[in-house]
This record gives structure tokens, sequence and C-alpha cells, in this order.
């Protein structure tokens, strides 16, 4: 859907945010980052903290390929300003599918775009994602399936936690992992990409 007038980056290994961009049609390559990701400081809010995490994803990618459009995201599920990363272990897991049962909670994702301005664009959207009641027997059973090991409040709703969702307000594609009207927008307006034509 969109040609680009220069180079684009993802700087993830996130096969989500692989998908997403994909099927937004925008051309890019893929440079995982090496940053290591810091606990949140003390304090922190979500917002804050998934923007610094996008910010020190893109930027060492940014900085070797300065032709570059450099993508960094980074997503947090938050009940208030607890934040929850990605479970240590299925213990961990089970706790936090447990604060999440039966409430709405927050998942924030930071975005920072690098090679747009002479600074990165960085911005965050937020999405509330209301959940079911769940039964720790139901709970076990989904941790049981490993899907929540790697996902930031140890569930994937375009997985098999979608059953566990009653309602979202605000961008599906964010609580994925990539809010993508908002990227396509930013990179839009830096005239990064173009709508192709015919």
């Amino acid at each position: 859907m969109y040609t680009t007038q220069r180079r684009i980056i993802l700087a993830s290994t996130s096969p989500r945010r692989r998908e997403l961009l994909d099927l937004a049609g925008v051309p890019f390559s893929v440079i995982p980052s090496p940053a290591e990701e810091p606990e949140p400081d003390m304090g922190e809010l979500p917002s804050a903290y998934a923007a610094r995490m996008a910010r020190l994803k893109a930027a060492p990618v940014a900085r070797e390929h300065p032709e570059a459009a450099v993508i960094g995201a980074d997503s947090v599920v938050a009940v208030g300003n607890v934040i929850l990363g990605k479970p240590r272990d299925a213990a961990d897991a089970e706790r936090m599918l447990g604060l999440l049962s039966g409430r709405t909670h927050q998942v924030v994702t930071g975005c920072a775009i690098f090679g747009c301005g002479p600074e990165p664009e960085i911005f965050t959207v937020s999405t509330d994602v209301a959940m079911a009641a769940l039964s720790n027997v139901a709970i076990a059973a989904y941790v049981a399936t490993g899907e929540p090991m790697d996902k930031a409040g140890a569930y994937a709703i375009q997985g098999k936690a979608a059953a566990f969702v009653t309602a979202i307000n605000g961008s599906y594609t964010n609580v994925v992992g990539l809010p993508l009207a908002e990227v396509v927008e930013a990179l839009r307006s830096w005239g990064v990409i173009v709508p192709r034509r015919g």
C-alpha cells in the first residue's frame, strides 16, 4: 500500500510487530536491538517506562543506520500504576493473570521513531482492556500452554487469551504490540512513506 522515501528498520524481534507492519503494507527490514531491558525505576509511570524502553531499543540501531527511519517499541501491561512485564516463570504468570482477572487494565505501548527529524519522535498509546473473572483452574490451564511466557502481562489477546477479554477501549493493534494507525500516521507525516498510486 505504501512506497518508502527512505529505508525503514524495525528494531524488534517481535513476530507480532512484524506481522502488523506487513498488514499495513509498509516495506521494512528487521534488525534486532542489542539493548537490554532494565526494570522500571521506582515510581516510574507505565507510559514513561514504555517510552524510555522504546527509545532505548531504537537508539543503537539508529546509530548504526543513520540513513534509515528506525522504529523501536515496547509494550507494558499496567494495573493502575503497577507495571507488569513478561513473567519470570509459570508461577509469576499465574500471579499476573490473577491480578488481571475480573478487572480492567491498560496496555501501554511506547514508540520511538528515529531518523525522521533532528530528534526522535516518541509517543505512547494506551488501550483499556477488560478481562473476565478467571478461575485458578482456567489460569493454570492457560499458563500450561506456554503462551504467556514471553508476553507482557502474561497473555496474548491474539492467541488463546482472546476468550478471556470481554471488551477493549482503544487500539486493538496496540494490545497486540504496535499501535499501527499511529505509527503509520507518524511515518506518513514525516514523508517516510507515501501511498502507492495505481
